[in-house]
């Protein structure tokens, strides 16, 4: 038996990266699929293809979830094609990491925007699905850079201290329909973006890992299952660390 076989779930941001690995493990475990795409259409349409392959349903959406009126859209079309929404999964986001001195304005509230705006609209726009169905799990993605903060990172720390607030309150608040709240703070990931970066710093973070490693995509998609999943029917208001032991 697979352990999402027969749910229905929303990813943002998965055509590449992190996002891509959740909508794939999401798909293994027999998941039906919706995800959004900002830009990269050719990506999107190769991954719905890749989904559909696995034997489940799967849509791609180009909708901008910092959008308040594009989220509730969103979520409309996937209720009308899907006929329910299980899961949802809050993984679109951005950086433009400079020191604080040096931080635009635009910078700062683009970040906050596209990062936590994101999740206000697309939670706001699942719960009353998920109040209707009296079920529903919810797992946003943040960062250890959230829970302890970063250098050069002002705006996007802030944004993903911010989700984890957010999340705690929204696991108090729907906790008795049976709607969880989860976060998961992902350490070092390996995806395209850090393939650019240079080798002996990229080797450097990891020496600085108690696992010796970066996390993959698969790592952070493997928690996302859990969450998603009834194993973890009793987990509400939690941050996982997935992080090699970083913070540890």
């Amino acid at each position: 038996m697979k352990l999402l076989a027969g749910k229905n779930a929303i990813v943002t941001g998965a055509s590449r990266g992190i996002g891509k690995g959740i909508a794939l493990a999401f798909a293994q475990q027999g998941a039906n699929v919706a995800f959004t795409y900002s830009s990269s259409k050719q990506a999107a349409e190769e991954l719905e293809k890749e989904l559909q392959s696995l034997g489940v349903k799967a849509k791609a959406y180009q909708s901008n979830a910092a959008n308040f009126e594009e989220a509730q859209k969103l979520v409309e079309q996937v209720n009308e094609e899907f006929d329910s929404i299980d899961i949802l999964v809050n993984n679109a986001g951005i950086t433009k990491d400079n020191l604080l001195m040096r931080m635009s304005e635009a910078d700062f509230d683009k970040v906050i925007e596209v990062n936590l705006k994101s999740i206000f609209n697309m939670t706001k726009a699942v719960q009353r699905t998920m109040l209707k169905q009296r079920k529903g799990s919810i797992i946003n993605m943040s960062s250890v850079v959230g829970v302890k903060g970063n250098a050069g990172q002002a705006n996007y720390a802030a944004s993903k201290a911010g989700m984890i607030g957010f999340s705690k309150s929204i696991a108090l608040e729907l906790g008795s329909r049976n709607i969880r709240s989860n976060v998961i703070a992902p350490g070092f990931i390996e995806t395209e973006m850090t393939d650019k970066l240079d080798e002996k710093t990229v080797e450097g973070w990891r020496q600085a890992i108690p696992l010796k490693r970066g996390g993959s995509p698969e790592d952070i998609a493997n928690a996302c299952v859990f969450l998603g999943s009834d194993m973890s029917a009793y987990i509400t208001g939690q941050v996982i660390n997935v992080d090699g032991g970083m913070l540890t």
